[in-house]
């Protein structure tokens, strides 16, 4: 047993110098990794002030799309998040790494929330997240977010107007996080028929950290395809007065007009913005000049009816100026007949027959006259109309001046003003 103490003792000291060198050896990260998450810290970090600083130093936007008809528009938001948390340090001297990384569901991670925001959808921009030594985290996240907006539409599609994105931290009675925002950066600024001009961070209060959006639409497409038709329409509508009173030609296109503007509100309805706060002054302009186009339908029926006899109130039944005078005796044909009669029953008056001759030309005289007086008479309604047709021309036309003077400067000297932020209290 004496002789064999040495070699024990040998294989001893190599043994334990084994294990001491096997020990040594787990110094890489991930063995770092693994020794952070066995701490199991899934709570946020606790200080004297009950308060965690989180900064953001950058934060990317870009707006994916804008409901024009429901007031809404949904964003995108990239924020890079930079906390501390003593507990996730380490020594230098016994792993001698600046960095590490983590999986983001075995550590605390800050959240930001939106205030005004409809739905909101929380994305890991990675599955990890990256350590430093002296307990420093950082991390990136993004969020797809729906927010309501009371956009001023009251220009529209000449409109703009500034929207808030509230982005906080939560924080409850003196606990929580405090938020520090830096920086954002506007990706992508068009999005169909609106434009985000610029985005600038904005501070409301204590805590109330808020992106504010400017949006302006497109104004070449909504213009071509909502203000011009109707403006080519009222166009159209003061020309139809070149059309001559009589055949009917000119009540016929009008009230073509007239349904035609109506079908084009029918389909363009869905297209229209959204009652806001500031409601779209297009609204009003579609019912002006569909007010314009039935008050032009209904003077050219009434002049119609003047020009043909001479009467304006419709429901008032007109004299016809009889064609020929009547006196008793008959038909011509039958006096005549009767007049042959007379002659062979006695062929010896002829005082008789001339004055039969004589009554059978003074009808023909009388039937002439008639028809003379009533084509001078249809003649003088027919003037009468088309000076009252002039009248109503020119009055037509300076409504319609009068009326696009109006709302062109309604446009340029009236703003509207919307409270956008309504959801603090």
């Amino acid at each position: 047993m004496r002789g064999g103490g040495p070699a024990m003792l040998f294989l001893l000291i190599i043994l334990s110098a084994m294990c001491a060198k096997a020990s040594a050896a787990c110094t890489t990260r991930r063995c770092l990794a693994q020794a952070l998450i066995d701490r199991k810290l899934l709570s946020q970090p606790q200080t004297d002030q009950c308060t965690q600083i989180l900064k953001v130093p950058f934060i990317e936007y870009q707006t994916l799309s804008v409901d024009t008809l429901n007031l809404r528009f949904t964003s995108r938001l990239q924020a890079r998040m930079v906390w501390t948390d003593p507990e996730m340090a380490w020594n230098r001297s016994e792993y001698d790494y600046e960095t590490v990384v983590l999986p983001v569901d075995k550590v605390w991670t800050p959240e930001l929330r939106v205030t005004n925001s409809m739905s909101l959808e929380l994305l890991h921009d990675s599955k990890d997240l990256l350590a430093y030594s002296d307990g420093n985290m950082t991390h990136t996240m993004s969020f797809i977010v729906v927010v309501t907006c009371e956009v001023n539409l009251f220009k529209y599609p000449f409109s703009s107007d500034m929207c808030p994105v509230a982005i906080e931290a939560w924080s409850k009675d003196g606990c929580g996080m405090d938020l520090r925002l830096q920086d954002v950066h506007l990706l992508d600024g068009e999005q169909g028929d609106w434009n985000t001009d610029s985005v600038t961070l904005q501070k409301r209060g204590a805590g109330q950290h808020f992106i504010m959006v400017a949006l302006s639409t497109k104004s070449t497409n909504p213009f071509i395809s909502l203000i011009l038709p109707s403006i080519l329409i009222i166009f159209v509508d003061v020309v139809s007065f070149a059309l001559p009173l009589g055949g009917g030609e000119r009540n016929s296109f009008k009230v073509t007009l007239a349904l035609s503007f109506i079908m084009f509100l029918l389909i363009l309805n869905s297209l229209l913005p959204g009652d806001s706060q500031c409601s779209p002054i297009l609204r009003t302009h579609f019912c002006v000049c569909l007010v314009f186009l039935v008050l032009s339908m209904t003077a050219s029926m009434l002049l119609t009816r003047v020009a043909r006899d001479g009467l304006m109130i419709p429901l008032k039944c007109c004299k016809k100026t009889p064609s020929a005078p009547s006196q008793p005796g008959g038909h011509p044909d039958e006096e005549a007949s009767a007049a042959g009669e007379g002659e062979k029953n006695d062929p010896g008056d002829e005082l008789t027959k001339f004055s039969g001759d004589r009554l059978q030309f003074q009808k023909v005289v009388d039937f002439l006259e008639g028809m003379e007086e009533e084509k001078q008479q249809n003649e003088r309604f027919y003037r009468i109309a088309c000076q009252l047709d002039k009248i109503c021309f020119y009055l037509y036309v300076l409504m319609c001046v009068v009326y696009f003077g109006v709302l062109i400067y309604t446009f340029t000297s009236y703003h509207c003003e919307i409270e956008h932020f309504y959801f603090w209290y």
